[in-house]
């Protein structure tokens, strides 16, 4: 049995919760503002308290701070707001909270949690006290969106976490907002003063990636004309993503696992070592455990990473978020493009919201922002969304028709149209046209052409000559 508050400004909240409580065996006091629980806070003892965020006399976050202070033992609290945000599950999260919970709420959830905070309660003083005032502030476009319920879980394991220096691996599809995750820990941290330093590991030449993590001296190669201090140095005292950590070949794994375990990084043609005070988190689109199991990833390296593990569901599971993503980036890009604010039809909603979306958040970012300016009307209507979401993924069934079409000619032609036959035409056909409308878009740039097709730069360079793609085809407006 447990002692438990609920302190709750509406009479409604306190009758439902009590009568489900007690006819779970709990004792269960009241109070009906935020100075009646704080009195009683003070003068009895509780295993468990639900406090409601705003209430007359003091809100809940204001006397979860004030028993934090007090007594980081005493009873663990759990707060509850009509309004699902994702600043008032962090902050909840953040500054203690046992839990956050919405308005109108499950009792199964309920119980749920009180026979959870019963199994926990001798085990408080192991959950890290984390910081009360945010440490910094997202940049503008950079915040987390989103209310469902995979969105409140990710809220709440940031807020837990963040204050800690553990290693954090971030898992998620690609363009589901990894990065954001990792400056949502770096934010909310007592290092949000320091550097937050982003490397994309699949961006960077195999050769030159220990210089660019761990610096170099003058000289040490061709082309070091100056000493870099590398982007552990950078990052000093603040936090460091390696993103697309599952590209990293075995044996730059094996030092990058001596560096964290030593706490100290060797400049390329340096002679020493230099120490270094860095929160490491990674992140990748790959499944790291398929990769041990294959021996393309060392297993050492991926518990030394994967401390604390957190999943981003991709945007087609949680299609809920949708609407509030389209309202974020409809604000943001009118006023970065200049545009006048164009809202979407239910109709078109309805069509985002049936969207697959394979390319996750970032999709949906880039059809917003295409709607946008190219729409005719004041609204965003069906046509608007469904002519850019073609745009951005052709059908399968234009797809096909299109291969179709392509491969019955070929087939039905006097001969194969090489040695090898026609699939490997084909599949040549398309790698050439991928790369060399990458490289157009890039300039020709090959780490930036290597990036946009999320694959190594080395692979990259290994198809132009395989494909003998000439310079003069990467060129922007090239045929």
């Amino acid at each position: 049995m447990s002692r438990i508050l609920i302190a709750d400004d509406e009479s409604s909240i306190r009758f439902v919760l009590r009568e489900a409580l007690e006819g779970t065996g709990n004792e269960v006091e009241e109070a009906r503002d935020g100075e009646e629980a704080r009195r009683r806070l003070a003068s009895e003892r509780f295993d468990l308290a639900f406090l409601d965020i705003r209430m007359p006399a003091g809100s809940g976050l204001d006397l979860l701070d004030e028993l934090k202070a007090r007594d980081p033992d005493g009873p663990l609290v759990i707060i509850m707001t009509a309004q699902n945000t994702f600043e008032n599950a962090i902050e909840a999260m953040k500054r203690g909270a046992f839990d956050y919970l919405t308005k109108p709420f499950d009792l199964t959830q309920v119980e749920a949690l009180v026979e959870k905070a019963r199994r926990v309660r001798g085990l408080r003083s192991e959950v890290v006290r984390l910081r009360r005032e945010v440490g910094g502030l997202f940049r503008s476009g950079e915040a987390l969106i989103g209310q469902s319920a995979t969105m409140v879980e990710t809220y709440k394991i940031i807020g837990r976490v963040a204050m800690s220096d553990a290693s954090v691996l971030i898992l998620g599809e690609s363009g589901t907002g990894k990065e954001l995750v990792a400056r949502a820990l770096h934010y909310h941290s007592r290092r949000c003063d320091a550097p937050f330093v982003a490397v994309n590991m699949s961006a960077i030449p195999s050769e030159l990636i220990e210089a660019e993590l761990f610096g170099h001296e003058r000289g040490a190669f061709t082309g070091a004309t100056h000493a870099r201090p590398g982007r552990f140095r950078e990052a000093e005292g603040g936090t460091l993503l390696l993103d697309e950590i599952g590209d990293l070949s075995r044996s730059l794994q094996a030092k990058l696992l001596r560096v964290l375990q030593e706490r100290e990084v060797t400049p390329v043609g340096g002679n020493g070592a230099i120490p270094i005070d860095v929160r490491i988190l990674s992140a990748t689109h790959h499944d790291l455990e398929k990769a041990i199991s294959e021996g393309h990833f060392r297993e050492d390296f991926y518990f030394r990473l994967n401390v604390v593990p957190i999943r981003i569901a991709p945007l087609r599971e949680r299609t809920e978020d949708i609407p509030l993503l389209v309202e974020h980036f409809v604000e943001r890009f009118s006023r970065e493009l200049g545009v006048p604010k164009r809202w979407p039809t239910a109709g078109a909603l309805r069509l985002l919201s049936g969207h697959s979306w394979p390319g996750n958040v970032r999709e949906l970012e880039n059809v917003i922002k295409r709607a946008l300016v190219l729409a005719a009307g004041d609204l965003i209507t069906e046509e608007d969304v469904q002519g850019a979401t073609e745009l951005a993924h052709p059908t399968p069934t234009d797809w096909t028709r299109l291969v179709r079409d392509e491969l019955a000619e070929t087939l039905d032609g006097p001969a194969s149209p090489t040695a090898q036959g026609p699939y490997w035409h084909f599949v040549e056909r398309l790698e050439r046209v991928v790369i060399t409308e990458a490289l157009q878009r890039s300039g020709g740039n090959q780490i930036q052409a290597a990036r946009l097709l999320g694959i190594n730069r080395n692979t990259l360079r290994r198809k132009i000559v395989e494909l003998e793609i000439e310079p003069g085809e990467t060129e922007s407006g090239s045929d």
